[in-house]
């Protein structure tokens, strides 16, 4: 991954399942990216009112009380330019809710590969694919 000047790229990742979370913590991490995660739509707005950057969402679309997309539209609120990756086992559900993506918005099946993600938060993050260099395998 490039450095940028701004710094690392802060990475929300939100999913009511915990090896999916803990699983896409990893794989950020190792990518380097700095991450803080959250289980729900109403830990992840709390988590992220105290963060001073966050660049990327990655967030579960379907989890109990608020969907990701209801979260991301309550995170955009104070963060417009916020960008999303929609990790899901449903997107079927994500275009019977939305009917397109927004540009700043993308979305990954579940179960994704390591490259999968990486490459799918690097493009939202800096809009081309970087092979992150602490990646060693």
């Amino acid at each position: 991954m490039k450095p940028t000047a701004a710094g690392p790229i802060t990475v929300l990742i939100v999913d009511d399942e915990e090896p999916v979370r803990k699983f896409v913590e990893r794989v950020l991490r190792q990518g380097g990216y700095t991450t803080v995660t959250a289980a729900d739509g109403a830990e992840a707005i709390e988590v992220a009112s105290k963060l001073t950057a966050l660049d990327v969402v990655v967030t579960d679309l379907i989890m109990p009380q608020m969907t990701g997309d209801e979260l991301a539209g309550q995170l955009r609120k104070t963060r417009p330019s916020l960008r999303v990756l929609y990790l899901t086992g449903f997107s079927d559900r994500l275009f019977t809710a939305k009917v397109t993506l927004r540009q700043d918005e993308a979305f990954l099946e579940k179960p994704c590969s390591v490259t999968g993600l990486l490459q799918a938060v690097s493009l939202l993050a800096f809009d081309h694919f970087d092979v992150p260099a602490q990646r060693t395998s």
